[in-house]
């Protein structure tokens, strides 16, 4: 079993048809950069073709996100956002504040892909810190180990559900 396979990712509806589509559409441009290749390829010396290699690195880009696009719905767990407010879980806003600072941070427990565009941070449940709080009620501190080896502790501030 792969580490992949282990890690589920939560996602809306709304973001898992959005991210569906997006794979159905890059799928169906195969086709397109395939023949973009074939027509640089016939122009000659592919060491000195430009158009030939752009062709080639959009091929790349192409063929990486449809496998990054096809890896995250194969492991997407679909459902509601939360509605219930008050504990950390995925799909939440959690607002926390770490130990001996008087700053908070708020992000999105959840999937980067849940975030079409925006600027809310975004910390995966599969995390050291997702980990610790899930499950977590307003006001609860929760422990969670360092890269280095030393203890983190955190308070769970306010958990609402996200409105993409």
């Amino acid at each position: 079993m792969t580490v992949s396979e282990t890690q589920v990712t939560w996602l809306t509806q709304e973001a898992y048809d959005r991210l569906k589509q997006e794979l159905d559409e890059l799928v169906a441009n195969r086709p397109v950069i395939a023949a973009k290749i074939n027509d640089a390829r016939e122009e000659g010396d592919l060491k000195e073709n430009g158009g030939y290699h752009a062709a080639r690195e959009e091929q790349a880009q192409l063929e990486a996100r449809i496998r990054q696009l096809q890896e995250l719905l194969r492991v997407a767990k679909v459902g509601g956002a939360p509605t219930e407010s008050g504990v950390a879980a995925p799909g939440m806003v959690v607002t926390v504040r770490f130990q001996d600072d008087d700053e908070t941070e708020t992000f999105l427990l959840g999937s980067l892909e849940e975030v079409a565009h925006g600027d809310l941070e975004v910390y995966s449940p599969n995390s050291p810190l997702g980990k610790a709080i899930i499950g977590a009620h307003e006001g609860e501190d929760r422990h969670y180990e360092l890269p280095n080896g030393g203890l983190m502790t955190v308070a769970v501030v306010k958990a609402e559900p996200f409105r993409g």
